[in-house]
């Protein structure tokens, strides 16, 4: 068995790290590069930067603490935030980045992923999928209608009848989740399994889950939606969103089938350390890089 991936993840506003919940009462949480600088001695797997403030006059400061990051650390390094284009993808990785997370374009534009591995190579493309459970009564709330691509209406999303007949799909049964975009501002119509092997066929390397219920509660990540991605696709699932303790970690691996985890708050104010959640795992019988 490969050994599962312990990530933590900062966002990065105007070149500091913050932690808030819904990006609302952000709290500084120090310099990205010193805090990237320690969680490499501390044993991180890979690092996740996302960048907050990521309109078009701001990219350089995710781009100038990419390039001092690469310079000091040698763990792999993915960004995300407003990747909107080719050059974007292609600025960063000359920075240092070894993958980008993309999640608002691909869904306005689901052959974005495509031409981005082709160009880049699917190994450093990681689609992001903010997921949320929804009920039959959820509408989109953009008012906006799909994406006018009839090769892609096999993803909108169908709220499946509480009795499903035998024999039905995977993806037919139980509950739906619905994508979120915009860093969770608007929703889309989109069933999120279907959209995970979309994207897999496509050209995506690995997918960033976070479920948007979850998201800074620190109840644990969404088992369910997590176990349902990882068995759907062939390439990586990173959990994301609800780590509370070590146990959670562990039921995102064991439980979900997650190949990584991701945890901001539990390691940025030290309530664990890299080296205490690994050595978790490791006596609960998960593996483990030293």
């Amino acid at each position: 068995m490969l050994a599962k991936r312990i990530i933590p993840c900062l966002d990065v506003k105007d070149g500091r790290v913050v932690k808030g919940v819904s990006f609302v009462n952000l709290r500084d949480a120090g310099d990205p590069v010193e805090n990237a600088i320690f969680y490499d001695s501390q044993g991180a797997d890979e690092l996740i930067f996302l960048d907050i403030t990521a309109s078009h006059e701001k990219r350089k400061i995710i781009l100038d603490v990419v390039e001092r990051t690469a310079s000091d650390v040698f763990m792999p390094l993915t960004v995300g935030g407003g990747l909107k284009t080719l050059d974007d993808i292609r600025a960063l990785l000359n920075a240092g980045c070894d993958k980008v997370s993309i999640n608002t374009t691909a869904v306005k534009d689901p052959y974005f992923i495509s031409r981005a591995a082709e160009r880049f190579g699917s190994q450093c493309i990681v689609v992001a999928i903010d997921a949320k459970r929804v009920a039959e009564n959820m509408s989109d709330a953009t008012g906006e209608d799909w994406f006018g691509d009839p090769s892609m209406s096999d993803v909108i999303l169908d709220i499946p009848a509480h009795d499903a007949p035998a024999g039905a799909p995977p993806d037919e049964k139980g509950p739906t989740w619905a994508i979120s975009t915009h860093g969770g501002r608007k929703m889309k119509r989109i069933n999120a399994l279907r959209w995970a092997k979309k994207m897999e066929e496509l050209g995506a390397g690995e997918f960033m889950l976070t479920s948007m219920d979850r998201d800074g509660t620190k109840d644990g990540y969404d088992i369910e939606l997590t176990r349902a991605i990882s068995e759907a696709v062939s390439v990586p699932v990173i959990a994301s969103g609800g780590a509370g303790n070590l146990e959670h970690l562990y039921q995102g691996l064991a439980l979900g089938k997650a190949d990584a985890v991701l945890a901001a708050s539990i390691f940025h104010f030290r309530e664990y350390t890299v080296k205490e959640a690994k050595q978790y795992l490791r006596d609960r019988g998960v593996p483990v890089r030293p």
